[in-house]
């Protein structure tokens, strides 16, 4: 027992080096920009004034959206997906999957839980000992399941999903616009430093590296924020970008799709002005989700009308059932591969 804890402490520990480096790399060119290039290189105060200026709104932007992303933990499901203790008891003593299912499916049928494994068994988490959420995902990293998993990103230290999405997305653009303004800016005094137009300092250095740096930064960062724009525009995950979610009537990537402005509704809220602000006002509560019509049954309006009050469906019709035959180990072998996207 000693052991295992030591290694996972460990391995908590070595997690935090992404973060550290990605601080240490932001703290050096703050350092750069404001005293090596604007105080030290740009002769003209206006200038410096305007530069200051425009550069600390962007960062401030930046720091407070990247801040948000790591310390909004996720949140794990609550109770009402945990197996009553007599079923928990039954469904531990069992040892026929067949009966197990049986059992994930009973317990199901009071739960807004309309999606399933590609074998259409019920999604069943054995190390947290739940069943899944629909959009929930296993992360090994954080140990737990996370409510509309994205990803793990490491260089968060956090998982993204349902609680921190939002941030992220915004971290994303904000740190693609403060590496854009500041290649932009930095361009004329690279040229300088290059043809000899500017005296060799110690602030030659800086303003070489600082230009690479931020380019580089900027055209692997913008590539990303442009993918989970697309993401967010079509309401899916990385993972389900990936796998497509199972429902009742096979899968379906649109499964969740419910038109570009409702689908950014969902991530961004209905308050454009606070869309650029790093606010939670994502819509929803994590454990259910409006979806187009998928197939409509008696079973299924009943669980429609009995949970109508959690799904935010602006008038759209869900249609979405769990499968009931399958075997929900595979749900496991996919979270694994899901934790390392």
């Amino acid at each position: 027992m000693a052991p295992s804890h030591a290694v996972r402490c460990c391995q908590r520990g070595l997690s935090w080096i992404p973060v550290v480096f990605i601080n240490l790399v932001v703290g050096w060119s703050y350092y750069a920009y404001v005293l090596e290039l604007c105080i030290y290189t740009i002769p003209d105060i206006a200038e410096q004034v305007i530069y200051l200026l425009i550069f600390h709104m962007i960062f401030a932007m930046f720091l407070w959206s990247y801040w948000k992303t790591i310390v909004s933990r996720p949140v794990n499901p609550s109770k009402e997906f945990c197996l009553p203790k007599p079923e928990k008891e039954q469904y531990e003593k069992e040892e026929r999957v067949e009966v197990q299912q049986e059992i994930l499916k009973r317990v199901a049928r009071d739960l807004p839980i309309y999606t399933c494994t590609g074998s259409g068994a019920i999604r069943y988490c054995d190390h947290c000992q739940l069943i899944k959420p629909d959009r929930c995902h296993h992360c090994s990293s954080c140990d737990q399941c996370v409510l509309k998993m994205d990803h793990h990103c490491p260089w968060v230290n956090n998982c993204v999903g349902f609680s921190n999405y939002k941030f992220f997305v915004l971290f994303l653009g904000y740190s693609s616009l403060y590496c854009l303004f500041i290649t932009a800016t930095v361009l004329q005094y690279f040229i300088k430093f290059w043809t000899n137009q500017l005296p060799d300092t110690h602030a030659k250095f800086h303003v070489l590296f600082l230009f690479f740096v931020a380019s580089m930064f900027f055209i692997s960062v913008m590539s990303l924020f442009i993918y989970h724009l697309w993401l967010v525009g079509k309401n899916r995950t990385t993972i389900e970008a990936f796998r497509s979610p199972v429902f009742r009537g096979g899968t379906d990537k649109n499964g969740f799709t419910l038109g570009f402005s409702k689908n950014v509704a969902e991530v961004f809220g209905d308050e454009k002005k606070l869309w650029f602000l790093p606010i939670y006002t994502s819509q929803g509560d994590g454990y259910t989700f409006p979806t187009r019509l998928v197939t409509t049954d008696c079973e299924q309006q009943t669980l429609y009308h009995q949970h109508i009050s959690k799904c935010s469906t602006d008038g759209e019709t869900n249609g979405r059932l769990v499968g009931s035959d399958g075997v929900h180990s595979e749900e496991q072998k996919e979270d694994a591969a899901v934790s390392h996207l």
